[in-house]
């Protein structure tokens, strides 16, 4: 009979394999889903992971690995600072949305004078907004218990729809001949987050996004903060008998994530989206849940988790043109991911025994 026996310490050795082995066990699982929907499993993986670096186009799709993680990376960052400290942000989503809309609204409210203080408006505004948005759910428990996890997934059903609203109303192009959406700020010079340097994908959010990952690092290794932070999610009554103030911590945790959450949405809005539109999110929120736990909640891992899941961005993309394999497969080989993490992440803290029927 298999039983899982819990080890006297967690390995450390399985915490350093555990994102390994799920990798490898989601192309094993999403090589017998393509074989199941008729296609070459080998080619199918090989695309998705081959392709986009060392394909025929790859100097094309490289700096695209930049573009797509940079969002993920910065969500993430912010939400591995709540999760290390048990606070559970999960409606990061509906933070990006809401940082994309005021930082939108922010630079459409200028339109059309051009001056180099109108970005930084709006990285300002972007920022403010996703982290007011996130203050919801962390006032809501600071002060009468309520569950984060529940208020900030709900306000992500709220953030859609005010992103409806304001696609057909408050935002849309009054030049747009009726259709919804806002001005495309990519035509707008003073608004448009273009390349730092041209062709290489590096934009202000992947600038920001390198700097979110070193200044976690800072916080969580070198300053106070990041030690209460680390001590509340691993030893929560040693935290309260050093005299950290959850109360504090939560409001810092939940309001970081959402600033960061905001600002990711801000440069997606003025970079490669382009406007504001109804279907402008396309689900880093909930991606960047995955990459936060690939990366092991760690600035550096959370960084190659998103290129990571960057890199199955594009190659999917390449798949289903190249293909012909369904969106939806490729959304659920994403999630493999997650679920295969957890899966083995459980060998970390127990071992699995062998045991006679009838034993004690």
């Amino acid at each position: 009979m298999l039983m899982l026996e819990k080890r006297p310490q967690p390995s450390r050795a399985f915490a350093y394999l555990t994102p390994l082995l799920a990798v490898l066990a989601t192309m094993i699982a999403g090589g017998l889903m393509f074989a199941a929907l008729g296609k070459d499993p080998i080619e199918a993986i090989r695309t998705i992971f081959w392709d986009p670096l060392f394909g025929e186009f790859s100097f094309y799709y490289r700096p695209q690995l930049l573009v797509k993680g940079a969002p993920l990376v910065l969500i993430a960052i912010g939400l591995s600072l709540g999760f290390k400290a048990g606070i559970w942000n999960i409606g990061a989503e509906g933070q990006y949305i809401v940082g994309a809309i005021c930082g939108a609204g922010t630079g459409l409210a200028f339109y059309p004078m051009e001056s180099w203080i109108i970005f930084p408006l709006m990285i300002l505004a972007g920022a403010i907004g996703g982290m007011l948005w996130a203050m919801i759910p962390a006032i809501l428990k600071v002060k009468f218990g309520t569950n984060e996890i529940l208020v900030s997934l709900m306000l992500v059903y709220v953030a859609e729809q005010l992103l409806a609203s304001m696609s057909l109303g408050l935002l849309k192009n009054p030049e747009g001949f009726g259709f919804p959406g806002s001005r495309n700020l990519q035509q707008y010079a003073s608004a448009h987050n273009a390349d730092i340097i041209e062709g290489s994908g590096m934009h202000w959010g992947v600038a920001f996004a390198f700097i979110a990952v070193i200044f976690a690092y800072i916080l969580l290794n070198r300053h106070m903060l990041g030690y209460a932070i680390r001590l509340t999610g691993e030893a929560p009554r040693a935290a309260r008998f050093a005299g950290i103030n959850p109360a504090r911590l939560i409001l810092f945790c939940l309001g970081a994530s959402g600033a960061l959450a905001g600002l990711a949405g801000l440069f997606e809005v003025s970079g490669p989206a382009g406007q504001i539109s109804i279907d402008f999110n396309t689900g880093y929120g909930f991606t960047a849940i995955i990459v936060a736990f690939l990366g092991r909640l760690h600035p550096v891992g959370i960084l190659l988790a998103g290129l990571l899941m960057a890199l199955t961005y594009i190659g999917g993309e390449i798949a289903q043109g190249s293909l012909g394999l369904p969106g939806a497969a490729i959304q659920m080989f994403q999630g493999m991911l997650l679920f295969f993490l957890l899966a083995v992440d459980v060998l970390t803290n127990y071992r699995l025994r062998f045991s006679q029927k009838g034993a004690a």
